[in-house]
């Protein structure tokens, strides 16, 4: 006889979106749960850790509403769809701040906190996603899981993409036997794509691809072979244009746009880069780089994907900012060559990826920084990093939220540093 569900109450959020209860001792992460339910589940151990697979809300959150999407259950691209924004965002400041308290060991009280900025769209604002492939149609991966759930129609995504999964699964057809994943972008009013192949690009590719290119009306195609297969060819005009940005559907963009031009005024403002010299890590596409040369004496920009600092060198170079030095290459690194050489920054500006950036205090001290600015896209990294700043002398000013990703429990944090 199968053993009957749990009854659980959720105690709190878990930095991977689930939620978290307490049962026979160990927490038990619960995905599609919120703090305050009361839940029924089948708890699993898997080790170092206790799952709950939902079987049902007994008690929801005040806060709880109908799916907006009807793969919500299934897809994991919107894990917390389930809950009004406002408790999104709620939930998402609840959950930066115990966090650093509790992997960082901050006090959060300490410093201040300005009010987290939001868009006014629950859905239709992300102008890029990737998809996987399953059974040749473009797919996303399930909750909690690399089983992957077939898109006909994401609402998301921004009103041009929406449509595009099943349209492109029509057109690129049988090639999609040997594709990985498809990215897809929205910027400046057109629509560009990334394919990645498991091997070599072939002939038959290229012609479907070009095909599919006309056939939806896409601006532009990368292909991509797999690693050591080649370089990227280009189909029509993929390199689209946001105001004096670059994007490739093959490079990192932040999710929206809107939301993205907010986040660039705060950090330049936060960073204070007047009649400075500025060193960037991770500088990605020139996101930040271009406002922060507007009144910096100078700028090293510093990024190891060659495809996005060459589309931040092409706009650069059309904004006729000079006073931009770009350099790929390991992001800590190069901060510590240059510092070897003697070259010395009054700020520093970080925008690693997920997992952080583990050298930046050692960073931040060699080049002798007085002001650091920090974007993290990771709770966690974050409260790691910042413990490490403030042990080698550094002081928490203020920290932001901006929800860049409405309907997951993904935020994106800037926290501003000061020199002791």
């Amino acid at each position: 006889m199968a053993r009957a569900p749990d009854t659980l109450k959720i105690e709190r959020m878990a930095v991977t979106g689930e939620g978290v209860a307490t049962h026979q001792g160990r927490a038990v992460f619960v995905s599609g749960a919120f703090t305050g339910e009361e839940v029924r589940a089948n708890v699993i151990d898997e080790g170092n850790v206790l799952r709950g697979e939902l079987t049902a809300v007994v008690k929801p959150s005040t806060a709880r509403r109908q799916n907006l999407c009807e793969l919500a259950e299934s897809c994991g691209g919107c894990d917390w769809q389930a809950i009004t924004e406002s408790e999104q965002r709620r939930l998402k400041e609840v959950l930066v701040r115990s966090t650093l308290e509790r992997l960082g060991g901050l006090d959060v009280s300490a410093f201040r906190w300005l009010p987290t900025v939001s868009g006014d769209d629950a859905l239709g604002s992300r102008r890029r996603a990737v998809f996987h492939v399953r059974k040749k149609r473009l797919a996303l991966f399930g909750r909690r899981s690399h089983e992957t759930v077939e898109v006909a129609r994401c609402p998301a995504l921004t009103p041009s993409l929406q449509t595009l999964p099943s349209a492109l699964s029509d057109a690129l057809g049988s090639i999609l036997k040997d594709v990985e994943d498809v990215a897809l972008l929205d910027a400046g009013g057109e629509q560009s794509i990334a394919i990645l192949f498991k091997a070599a690009i072939k002939p038959a590719h290229r012609e479907a691809a070009d095909r599919a290119r006309r056939q939806v009306n896409l601006s532009g195609v990368v292909l991509n072979p797999a690693s050591g297969k080649g370089g990227p060819e280009l189909l029509g005009k993929p390199v689209l244009r946001d105001g004096p940005w670059r994007l490739r559907a093959d490079a990192f963009a932040q999710a929206q746009q809107p939301l993205n031009a907010e986040l660039v005024r705060a950090v330049v403002a936060a960073i204070e880069s007047a009649n400075t010299n500025v060193l960037e890590l991770y500088c990605g596409n020139g996101n930040f780089t271009l406002s922060l040369a507007a009144d910096a004496k100078h700028v090293v920009a510093i990024e190891a994907a060659g495809t996005s600092l060459s589309l931040g060198q092409q706009a650069a170079e059309e904004a006729h900012a000079a006073n931009i030095r770009w350099i790929q290459g390991d992001a800590a690194k190069t901060a510590l060559a240059l510092a070897r050489e003697g070259e010395r920054f009054e700020r520093l500006l970080v925008d690693p990826p997920r997992a952080g950036s583990p050298k930046i205090a050692e960073c931040a001290r060699a080049v002798d920084a007085q002001r650091v600015v920090y974007v993290a896209c990771d709770p966690a990294s974050l409260a790691r990093d910042a413990k490490a700043l403030l042990w080698a002398g550094y002081r928490i000013e203020s920290a932001q939220l901006f929800d860049l990703f409405p309907q997951t429990h993904h935020v994106e944090t800037v926290m501003s540093f000061i020199r002791l």
